[in-house]
């Protein structure tokens, strides 16, 4: 890394630092992710392991969620429910990166008809409802892990190449390129070595605030029973059963819920403190 490079990432961290909810966003994220890591160190029982002298036990010493109507500890489920979700997120919102980067980057590259014929595609795949058109899909495979992750990939990635498009279209005529493409560099080197790493700041805001999008979508999709089928442990299946208990078994859907109101709010958080921290106004501002 250059002096330059090692100024900017300074910079960053100092402008990042001192958002104390970006901080607090960035200790709730980094606290999941350890959780979702150390699951088997964390969990007291094993998620699925049925106690009929336990059922629908309310929160105590031995089981601090309670348990559920099989008698399962919920602590533990939610903690491997950490997993789940964490990996959804971060699948999902990879395929999405993927797929939005390459549409996005041709699109803002070669312009013309390609990006018409490209950008009326995004503008056709906008009007459908998201949470619509993967129920549709869901309708047609099995709903398990790797599909929820494809499909929620698969039909999140408009946003993400319209940011690109508009990067590559800014940055295109910069002097560097133009340089570049004076030397003989072919599209292929120039689209993804001067001008997409130029324009990476961006999609990774894109892409933190899109995996609290994921996170909330695969528990919705769990809840409604079409997300990753039990005995897997999901936030969003752990609601379905407080849901049919509500009268009798509050924790089922108090600490579930709260799980993916911290953690959806974590990734925002986060997400809108690396977009400050990076925002070139903010740079010239410093500047001056």
């Amino acid at each position: 890394m250059t002096m330059t490079g090692y100024s900017l990432a300074y910079q960053f961290w100092i402008r990042f630092k001192k958002n104390s909810l970006s901080v607090a966003g960035g200790a709730i994220v980094l606290a999941l992710f350890l959780i979702a890591v150390f699951a088997p160190l964390l969990s007291p029982y094993d998620p699925n392991d049925i106690d009929r002298k336990h059922i629908l036990e309310p929160p105590g010493i031995k089981h601090p969620f309670g348990t559920d109507d099989l008698g399962r500890d919920i602590l533990s489920r939610m903690i491997w429910g950490a997993r789940i979700s964490l990996a959804v997120g971060f699948v999902a919102v990879g395929i999405a990166t993927l797929i939005g980067i390459l549409f996005g980057a041709i699109a803002g590259y070669y312009g013309g008809w390609t990006e018409r014929i490209i950008m009326r595609f995004i503008d056709i795949m906008l009007t459908i409802p998201t949470f619509f058109l993967i129920l549709a899909v869901i309708a047609f495979i099995e709903p398990s892990i790797w599909n929820i992750m494809i499909v929620i990939g698969l039909t999140s990635w408009m946003g993400v190449a319209r940011l690109v498009r508009a990067e590559f279209l800014s940055l295109k005529e910069r002097e560097y390129v133009l340089a570049a493409r004076a030397l003989g560099a072919s599209d292929f080197r120039i689209i993804f070595r001067h001008i997409l790493i130029n324009s990476m700041a961006p999609v990774l805001v894109s892409a933190v605030l899109g995996i609290a999008g994921a996170v909330l979508l695969e528990s919705a999709l769990s809840f409604l029973g079409l997300g990753v089928q039990p005995p897997t442990p999901t936030w969003g299946n752990i609601l379905t059963l407080g849901k049919d208990n509500l009268e009798i078994a509050w924790w089922l859907s108090v600490f579930p819920g709260l799980a993916i109101l911290i953690t959806v709010l974590g990734y925002n958080l986060l997400g809108e403190g690396i977009r400050d921290s990076i925002d070139p106004r903010l740079w010239e501002t410093g500047r001056k």
